[in-house]
């Protein structure tokens, strides 16, 4: 019997890259997909030398073809970081609007099941919680978060648009904050910042007093809930996530206890519209997929930890990812 064959968008990403992973251990013939504005090749490439595996550097915004059977298409394209969306906000609609829309219509033309990663964040700063797949959420769509939020809300909309009228078969996972090893040093988010600032001897940055919460799944549990989700027969958002929940002041003391550094805690103003909590009720996680979160968060650090531990110096105050074309010349 032929291998089934699945598009991974967003592939040399943090998420994409482990989705990756996973497919191939499976059994799957693997396609990944990505135009590396925020991916690094490095990442997948020891997937390169492997039959089941091929790579192609493009851009979803724009036209995608996929020659032959093409069973299912994850969708993981997009900036998913603060510094990254601010800096290419026009791009990040683009993803997830238009890269949507192509992908949605390469699933009705190849009769493929479809799986998109949306966020916490279309929940923006939530007045409820924890925070259910029922709850609209409180949104600013002109704030500076406003382009990654929307785009994902759009996303969702379009999913259930093909859905409910082409009769696509579509799968939502909304993703709260998620860590492990392959995510970007500096590109904004929490833990990765506070861990780098720590192996650099800086202070660690925190945003307002530190009151506001986050809650920090680990890469392999949120892998396994997006499997379960995508062969599951749920049509509709499922939150994937740690219910944990912790102040980022706590987490900044548990990042120093963990580095076994002596940097102190520094306060800088909040930016605007960032959300003062963000925990996941995972109930239709447990009940429709049987899943919940495996890794607590001492173990899931120590992992993240020991990875970052092996960056070079280059890495480590490099503000910047390789290029398709800088990898291809080495």
């Amino acid at each position: 019997m032929d291998k089934k064959v699945v598009l991974i968008t967003g592939a040399a990403g943090f998420l994409g890259s482990h989705l990756c992973d996973r497919f191939i251990s499976e059994g799957f013939k693997v396609i990944g997909m990505d135009n590396l504005i925020t991916g690094n090749l490095k990442n997948i490439e020891h997937l390169f030398k492997l039959k089941d595996f091929e790579f192609y550097h493009h851009d979803v915004s724009n036209f995608v073809h996929v020659s032959g059977q093409l069973d299912y298409i994850l969708h993981f394209a997009s900036p998913a970081s603060p510094i990254d969306y601010l800096k290419i906000p026009i791009q990040t609609l683009k993803v997830g609007s238009l890269g949507t829309h192509n992908l949605l219509g390469l699933a009705k033309a190849k009769n493929a099941r479809m799986l998109i990663a949306s966020t916490s964040e279309v929940y923006g700063d939530p007045l409820v919680h924890p925070q259910t797949e029922e709850y609209y959420g409180n949104v600013n769509p002109i704030g500076p978060r406003g382009v990654y939020d929307e785009a994902k809300r759009f996303q969702e909309a379009m999913t259930m648009a093909y859905h409910t009228y082409h009769g696509v078969e579509t799968r939502i996972v909304r993703i709260f904050n998620t860590y492990g090893p392959r995510m970007r040093l500096n590109d904004g988010r929490v833990l990765p910042a506070f861990i780098g600032q720590a192996l650099r001897g800086e202070d660690l940055t925190v945003f307002g007093e530190g009151a506001q919460t986050r809650s920090f799944c680990y890469v392999d549990d949120l892998v396994e809930g997006i499997y379960r989700l995508l062969f599951s027969d749920y049509p509709y958002p499922v939150n994937i996530g740690n219910p944990d929940e912790i102040t980022i002041k706590e987490f900044a003391e548990e990042i120093i206890k963990l580095t076994g550094t002596d940097q102190k805690i520094t306060y800088k103003p909040l930016p605007k519209d960032d959300p003062m909590q963000r925990q996941p009720n995972i109930d239709k996680a447990r009940e429709i997929l049987n899943w919940e979160p495996k890794v607590n968060r001492a173990e899931g650090l120590k992992i993240t930890y020991d990875y970052f531990k092996t960056l070079t110096d280059e890495e480590l105050y490099s503000k910047e990812h390789n290029t398709f074309d800088e990898y291809i010349k080495k």
